[in-house]
């Protein structure tokens, strides 16, 4: 066994600390040299398009939705007993006034007619007869040869003979109504449903039995609801015009489209505004009437309906609608100032023309509203900001005038 003493070890323990004193050196120099290299350096401020509001006039409109609903919509009716004899239409076709739609048996109703007219004649008869013997006894009453008390009985049998031709004529014409009534005829002109009682059927045996109903399409009305704000700012921006009187008032125009189309294409007049609040929902009744000759609206439909608020277009800020933001305070828009900073302006919303809205306040012309890379601006932090157009950022161009509220 070889054996090593402790000079043997003392040149390896001398190398040994001097690599590592060489390695911290080295790293020391290395940790010197990246200093500069990781300091922090901040981001550039994100890039967005900005644009000035489009000015325009803009025509101002009230827009909801509604229902149309028939100007005339009534049950036929049977209102005698008997048994159903004809139908004299096709169910679904249109029917004019007076049109006799639905026969019931007449022969009971023609005959009880004829009875009351010959118990009418029968009382004729008889009253002419009293009223010869009541002129009778009035001539000898005079000449002394008769009672006044005779000259009463004749007196009070004229009289009832008069009672019962009033109740006989009385009795004719309710036969000669009930005989009217076996013909069930179209009081206005309309289209009739399908008849819900067949030939034979017994009809009015236990009160009125429905056959079918008759509904008129032309004209038709659209209701819808508005609130009691909407109506006084309507009224008031219409008052201002000196040529606008409370006649004109019945004359406001008023636009309807279905879900299926495009627009407004329907175009009517108010024809009533309810003179109450309802207090339940606390809006207002409002109802159009429009031409539909070719029925292209039934009751029912659920329409858009727009009111124009005022006659005339008034200069207007519109932006994208994109552009706006919402938050519990409201609608917002993010606005560059001259300082390149990002501000949140909070604005009153109005009409819609396209894909732009109409700022009624909160803006000015002069503002440059965010209309592109809105997510990566933050309220009071610089941003490098592109001058653009709404047009070129997707917005509708300048030029349209029609707008909904």
């Amino acid at each position: 066994m070889r054996h090593h003493g402790p000079g043997r070890d003392r040149p390896v323990g001398r190398l040994n600390r001097a690599a590592i004193l060489a390695a911290s050196l080295l790293v020391a120099a290395w940790l010197g040299g990246c200093k500069d290299e990781n300091k922090f350096a901040a981001p550039p401020p994100p890039q967005v398009g900005v644009a000035h509001p489009v000015q325009q006039p803009v025509l101002n409109y009230l827009e909801g939705t509604g229902n149309t609903v028939a100007v005339n919509q009534i049950d036929l009716v049977a209102r005698v007993k008997g048994f159903l004899s004809a139908i004299n239409y096709q169910d679904g076709a249109a029917a004019k006034t007076g049109q006799t739609l639905f026969v019931i048996e007449q022969a009971p109703y023609q005959a009880q007619l004829q009875q009351a007219q010959a118990a009418l004649t029968i009382a004729q008869a008889k009253l002419v007869q009293s009223q010869a013997e009541f002129e009778r006894q009035q001539t000898l009453l005079r000449q002394n040869v008769t009672a006044q008390s005779t000259l009463d009985q004749a007196r009070a049998k004229r009289d009832s003979d008069q009672g019962d031709v009033t109740n006989a004529q009385a009795g004719v014409t309710i036969a000669a109504i009930n005989l009217g009534y076996t013909h069930v005829s179209a009081p206005f002109d309309g289209v009739v449903t399908q008849h819900l009682q067949s030939v034979g059927s017994l009809v009015g045996a236990s009160g009125d039995t429905k056959l079918a109903t008759l509904v008129q399409l032309n004209p038709i009305y659209a209701t819808f609801n508005v609130s009691e704000q909407d109506v006084l700012r309507i009224r008031a921006s219409r008052a201002k015009d000196p040529q606008i009187t409370q006649a004109t008032f019945d004359k406001i125009p008023i636009e309807i489209g279905l879900m299926d189309e495009e627009g407004y294409p329907h175009k009517g007049v108010i024809q009533y505004i309810a003179p109450e609040l309802d207090p339940a929902t606390g809006t207002i009744l409002v109802r159009g009437v429009f031409e539909n000759a070719d029925r292209a609206l039934l009751p029912g439909f659920f329409v858009r309906i727009r009111v124009p608020t005022s006659d005339k277009a008034v200069a207007s800020l519109l932006v994208p609608n994109r552009a706006l933001g919402a938050s519990q305070q409201g609608k917002y828009l993010l606005v560059v100032n001259d300082k390149d900073e990002v501000e949140q302006r909070f604005v009153k919303t109005g009409a819609e023309v396209g894909d732009l809205r109409v700022i009624e306040s909160g803006l000015k012309p002069d503002d440059r509203v965010i209309v592109s890379g809105a997510g990566r601006a933050v309220p009071g932090r610089k941003v490098a900001a592109t001058n653009t157009t709404i047009a070129s950022a997707g917005g509708t161009s300048p030029g349209t005038v029609a707008a909904a509220k």
